[in-house]
């Protein structure tokens, strides 16, 4: 895992792409879905995607390397849990276009109420 150092170092651009990037995966997505309800181990992970658990863990580590994921370890047992830090640099984004998107629908809006039923 990427320490928070490292994180900072990284142009915004390139973390905003890892972060995509990671999300760009159905069971990624999962994964976080389930760590949104609380931390979680690698099994319980595992067990609802129907994939092995080097496979899980290969997407952990895309995860991780977003800041997406925090893991710790105790002895074999992984406990991961979900970092907010990554999604927050992408709600800032999106803040960047939420007005564009306002406005358009807004106006979509007002046409659509002066239209004739």
């Amino acid at each position: 895992m990427l320490s928070s150092v490292r994180r900072r170092t990284i142009s915004r651009e390139d973390r905003l792409d890892r972060v995509f990037g990671a999300l760009s995966h159905a069971a990624r997505r999962a994964m976080l879905a389930r760590l949104a309800r609380g931390p979680a181990m690698v099994r319980e992970l595992a067990d609802p995607l129907d994939m092995s658990l080097p496979a899980v863990s290969r997407h952990l580590k895309v995860l991780e390397s977003a800041w997406l994921v925090q893991r710790t370890v105790d002895g074999r047992v992984h406990h991961c849990s979900l970092a907010v830090g990554s999604l927050q640099d992408v709600e800032r984004w999106l803040d960047l276009y939420r007005s564009f998107w306002e406005e358009k629908l807004d106006a979509l809006a007002r046409y659509a109420e002066r239209r004739p039923k």
